[in-house]
């Protein structure tokens, strides 16, 4: 349940005109929430650099804390692959990820900031 409904809009935007594609990881955790905590820190580190670059977006762990989330504005899908191999968790085994593709059409006002085309 929303706990704050002034920041349901019924507005969206529209970027039809050129599309680009972004990328979903959905992380599955391998090791025992206690090992990947091991590679945390190191995790955050990769993060923070590709905020800085304007590459990932959000990022945060499911919940129950079983795996992860990355949303990822990358130029392609094989960058975006390149990326992730050195992802702290996927040096050390302990999580693996799963990519989806997709074309954002329509998105909140705001967004469009993260979107490129």
């Amino acid at each position: 349940m929303n706990k704050n409904p002034d920041r349901i809009k019924p507005t969206f935007s529209i970027f039809a005109l050129n599309p680009c594609a972004m990328f979903a990881f959905h992380s599955k955790y391998l090791k025992p929430i206690e090992e990947v905590d091991q590679y945390l820190a190191a995790h955050r580190e990769f993060l923070k650099r590709y905020y800085a670059e304007g590459i990932i977006i959000c990022s945060g762990p499911q919940i129950p804390r079983a795996g992860g989330f990355i949303l990822m504005n990358a130029a392609s899908k094989e960058e975006a692959l390149e990326i992730m191999k050195n992802d702290p968790y996927v040096i050390n085994g302990v999580a693996d990820y799963s990519i989806i593709e997709f074309e954002p059409r329509s998105f909140a006002p705001g967004f469009e900031q993260f979107v490129s085309g």
